[in-house]
């Protein structure tokens, strides 16, 4: 390639290209579409930065998406993207992928940011420094669920079926379930001492994607005890956002939040079910093992401002602990209430 031109996009026909070169590229995930920057734009308000590359003919050849955060509490920095598992540039070459990275960081150091954050699936060669804390835990699927439910063990069987047997009903829609969902999401947030996202974050992902997103919700006589929301692109159904409310955790209604949301995943054709991320060995990820989850390494790459350390805006961070045991003994009102004023700002 003779030359890489590299622009901020920002009129609709550069986004329609966009979304066209986004379809094509099999490394590509539903989070490099431009209507996730209307999500974050139109619930956060933060700023987006959408770099794109093209050749001398004026083909798309790459794409590197990012978001702005500026807080008080937590600094300035960009990511690819905040809130999501994934993001990250796309480049058909290191030629393409070194111009987009060197415009993002000349804009970020215009912009007082201290490091720039990039979340990839293994595979991408990037000297940057990298954190390799994270699996993506992902199943692949047969055509019909009862075949999957065959090769379950009987014990995860039988924690499937007793939600059933104690009269518990599942229910899959769109936004009529949105309140139910987010009663049983915001408790469980409150519990583990991490702040909400706002429910309008919620209704504008289902309002940009009709098609592709769902809400699954396990009811204990008419009572919301387990819910999760699944985004749906290409041959994959993704959950990112699961809870169940532990006051019920005797009958298990998270077991039969994930067998059903899998049935539909084999109905609607999906090949593969993503349970999102998690850290190596911990609870969660075990527990997404025991589904016959396979890990696939996430690297998340860094471009850091002066030398400074790699951040770790996370719960596993010790200076975040006091915060978060405080958190959780805040009433629920006042964890929905503002909650998502300070979720706006952990990515």
């Amino acid at each position: 390639m003779a030359r890489v031109n590299v622009v901020r996009i920002e009129r609709s026909d550069e986004e329609a290209a966009w979304d066209r070169y986004v379809e094509e590229q099999p490394g590509a995930t539903t989070y490099h579409l431009t209507a996730w920057r209307h999500v974050i734009a139109n619930v956060f308000g933060h700023p987006t930065l959408y770099y794109m590359a093209t050749d001398e003919q004026g083909d798309v050849r790459g794409i590197l998406p990012l978001v702005y955060l500026n807080s008080r509490v937590f600094g300035k920095f960009l990511v690819s993207l905040p809130y999501f598992n994934y993001g990250g540039v796309i480049a058909e070459s290191g030629e393409v992928r070194d111009a987009l990275l060197a415009e993002a960081v000349c804009d970020a150091g215009a912009l007082g940011a201290s490091h720039l954050e990039l979340r990839h699936v293994s595979g991408m060669e990037l000297a940057w420094p990298k954190k390799e804390h994270k699996a993506s835990m992902r199943l692949e699927l047969p055509s019909r669920y009862e075949d999957l439910l065959k090769g379950f063990p009987p014990k995860l069987r039988s924690q499937i079926r007793r939600g059933e047997k104690e009269g518990m009903q599942v229910k899959v829609g769109e936004g009529d379930l949105i309140d139910d969902f987010y009663s049983v999401f915001s408790r469980n947030m409150r519990d583990l001492g991490t702040p909400v996202y706002g429910k309008n974050f919620f209704a504008e992902i289902l309002r940009s994607f009709p098609k592709e997103t769902k809400i699954a919700v396990v009811f204990l006589e008419e009572i919301p005890v387990a819910a999760g929301l699944v985004v749906g692109f290409r041959n994959t159904l993704e959950i990112p956002w699961a809870s169940s409310d532990r006051r019920y955790a005797r009958v298990a209604p998270n077991m039969l939040l994930y067998g059903s949301v899998l049935n539909y995943a084999c109905e609607q054709g999906y090949r593969i079910f993503d349970f999102g991320r998690s850290t190596k060995d911990s609870g969660t990820y075990r527990f997404k093992q025991q589904w016959g989850a396979k890990p696939v390494q996430l690297e998340w790459h860094y471009w850091l401002r002066d030398g400074q350390p790699v951040p770790e805006l996370n719960p596993q961070n010790p200076k975040f602990r006091f915060a978060i045991e405080t958190w959780k003994q805040l009433p629920l009102p006042l964890t929905t209430l503002i909650g998502p004023r300070v979720s706006k700002y952990l990515p």
